[in-house]
């Protein structure tokens, strides 16, 4: 599909249009925000897309609706996850982007909120996931192309944003967190009650 046809139909994508390495999350992010934008699909600058990281303190998140589940359901418990919310100026449905889904893509946030993340349920078995065992090696296959590396020269600076605590989360939303939001080096920490709340609060 080309550029021009991603432009016509942005509410009916194919997930597999997009650059997709099975739990590679992050990076799969950081280049659906680039297509996005270079599509037209988004802001050319971004600044309608907000990258969300999902975890907890255990680093044991469940969620459903998951391709790489063996589940029926869909559900599988990440140490992390990394999702796009595109937050619509115009009044229109904030949508999530998120390749590991099986909802639509992209899904109305809160219909993602509430099928994928469920706020009420209450954490079971663990079958946790992680990127290398205890010897160092990978356990899923890395992607082809090169490392990404920030603007600064960064090359792994992943774990500054999996440091989710609960003893930092957001109780209310203040008029002031939307500047926090862009201002802080790492966003804010939000549950997941508030989700929904805090986008509708961007300017």
């Amino acid at each position: 599909m080309t550029t021009s046809e991603l432009r016509l139909q942005p509410n009916n994508l194919d997930a597999s249009l997009f650059n997709h390495t099975p739990f590679y999350c992050e990076e799969n992010v950081y280049f659906l925000c680039k297509k996005l934008c270079s599509s037209e699909i988004a802001d050319a600058q971004g600044s309608d897309l907000f990258v969300v990281f999902i975890s907890n303190d255990n680093k044991q998140i469940p969620l459903w609706h998951q391709k790489a589940s063996h589940r029926a359901d869909g559900v599988i418990l990440w140490d992390y996850h990394v999702i796009c919310v595109q937050r619509k100026k115009d009044g229109g449905t904030h949508l999530v982007w998120d390749l590991d889904s099986s909802l639509p893509f992209p899904c109305p946030l809160a219909t993602y909120v509430s099928e994928t993340i469920r706020p009420s349920f209450q954490l079971f078995s663990e079958f946790q996931r992680h990127m290398k065992d205890s010897e160092g090696n990978f356990t899923a296959q890395p992607p082809p192309y090169e490392p990404i590396v920030a603007e600064d020269g960064s090359v792994h600076n992943l774990n500054e944003y999996m440091e989710i605590r609960a003893a930092d989360v957001l109780t209310d939303l203040p008029p002031e967190l939307t500047s926090a939001v862009f201002g802080q080096k790492h966003g804010v920490v939000i549950g997941e009650a508030h989700l929904e709340e805090l986008f509708s609060q961007i300017p």
